[in-house]
């Protein structure tokens, strides 16, 4: 049993006894104790504070699991709990067990492999977090997907995706390599949050990782070892090695995505070789057969390109697809979806506080749509820590906590009452961190959520 089925179990135990969902604070101390975590490393994941996690959350949680399991439950023994509640009545839905009644269930197609389902009403309700699956109700589709698979299928091809943290990049990302793999072309998406940091030591040892991921991801034998020659320089040691090794055995189109590429520009040395590289890959497909094989998709949160030569990077080449927030449209189509049947002016409300921001409007709709809150109370608590954005905004807090400079150019955002202008790179900080909008070259914050509650938890 996996934690989202054994989430869902609990979350129908707890509705049943008292009529309520699992909060979004609860399901984190769940997740990390689930993981084995104690709670000053939850704690420090998640940007709370140990005590708080321990004394309070954690104290009230396991005795309201006590109650609604019929047993005693503590950190330690919670998982058993579960699998005992799932195992009391084989061949029947593990919380029909103790009394426990589920409601009127949906059936699913057995495919969909997803984030947490919740049940309310005879339909599943995804709770949003990360990416958004292929086969997920709450998609939005834009015209966007349809240029980036016309796009895509070009030879040589370069797609750059950009947009703040949580605007659904990613996901879209995800729907590009689906859609190669059923074109027939070889996909491999890296992570660049996946390279320990040693990997970021000097550019010869980014590149032989480099290499070596994709190579292991395509399952072809490595003979790194054989191509790399220290008096040719790692940039061609790479270049011929993607060359030979890569894209001529593999003998098709092959989709290279690569995210989170931000981490990079921390390291100079790294990035300026790197990005020039792969622009010179992409003008290689101009000229040579084999290089139209391979299309690129860069995904990115900010436009922090530091030093690097813009004419030797991909930054300004390829299809350029910048994500922005929904419009009243998707979002009353978004409402539709979790059976929400909302009228304009409720939409308005919605949008007044949060924007368009794709993650805040989901996790808004969800809550909404299992009935744990109405409209005018999530408005009301939304800039408070007693609302449904208490961990997400706690999060950003304790990034804040570590730099002095970042804080003060955002407290200025906020308690302004029009657009300023900040230091550039602190602007494209606040900008990657989904923070702000652009005014030109000045900022306001992105939605009222964020100026409501910064004003009066941010300190200086």
């Amino acid at each position: 049993m996996n934690f989202e089925e054994g989430l869902q179990i609990l979350d129908t135990a707890i509705f049943s006894k008292i009529n309520r969902h699992l909060k979004d604070v609860e399901i984190i101390v769940l997740k990390g104790s689930w993981q084995g975590l104690n709670y000053d490393q939850i704690a420090s994941n998640e940007g709370y504070a140990g005590k708080y996690l321990r004394q309070d959350v954690g104290f009230k949680l396991w005795k309201l699991l006590s109650q609604a399991l019929g047993e005693e439950v503590n950190k330690t023994n919670f998982r058993a709990a579960v699998e005992r509640l799932r195992n009391d009545s084989p061949g029947v839905s593990p919380v029909t067990s103790k009394n426990v009644v589920l409601p009127k269930i949906q059936c699913l197609e057995p495919q969909y492999q997803g984030n947490p389902l919740i049940y309310a009403d005879g339909f599943a309700l995804e709770y949003p977090d990360g990416l958004v699956p292929l086969n997920s109700l709450f998609y939005i589709q834009r015209q966007i997907e349809k240029r980036c698979y016309e796009k895509i299928v070009q030879s040589g091809s370069l797609i750059r995706i950009k947009a703040p943290h949580q605007m659904g990049k990613t996901s879209l990302c995800d729907r590009i390599i689906s859609h190669s793999n059923q074109k027939g072309y070889r996909t491999v998406r890296l992570n660049f949050l996946q390279a320990e940091a040693a990997v970021f030591s000097n550019l010869d040892k980014f590149l032989r990782w480099f290499c070596a991921y994709v190579t292991y991801k395509l399952e072809l034998p490595s003979f790194l070892n054989e191509y790399w020659d220290e008096y040719r320089g790692s940039i061609i040691n790479c270049t011929t090695y993607f060359e030979e090794n890569i894209l001529m055995s593999i003998n098709n189109n092959l989709v290279l995505a690569l995210d989170e590429v931000d981490i990079i520009f921390q390291y100079p040395e790294i990035s300026k070789g790197f990005f020039a590289m792969l622009r010179s890959w992409h003008e290689e497909a101009k000229t040579v057969d084999i290089w139209e094989n391979l299309r690129l998709v860069v995904v990115n949160s900010t436009e922090n390109y530091g030093s690097l030569d813009i004419n030797q990077s991909p930054f300004n080449v390829g299809l350029v697809v910048e994500l922005k927030e929904f419009t009243q449209e998707e979002i009353e189509d978004l409402a539709q979806r979790h059976q929400l049947n909302y009228n304009q002016t409720q939409v308005q409300e919605l949008i007044s506080m949060l924007g368009g921001h794709p993650y805040l409007v989901r996790l808004a709709l969800y809550h909404l749509a299992i009935g744990d809150v109405t409209l005018d109370k999530l408005l009301q608590y939304a800039p408070t820590n007693a609302g449904i954005y208490e961990a997400y905004l706690r999060r950003i807090i304790n990034i804040f906590q570590s730099n002095n400079k970042l804080t003060t150019a955002f407290i200025e955002v906020v308690n302004a009452t029009e657009a300023v202008k900040i230091e550039t790179m602190l602007a494209y900080q606040l900008y990657s961190m989904g923070l702000v909008k652009r005014v030109g070259d000045k900022l306001v914050p992105r939605c009222q959520l964020y100026r409501k509650y910064f004003r009066e938890h941010l300190k200086s």
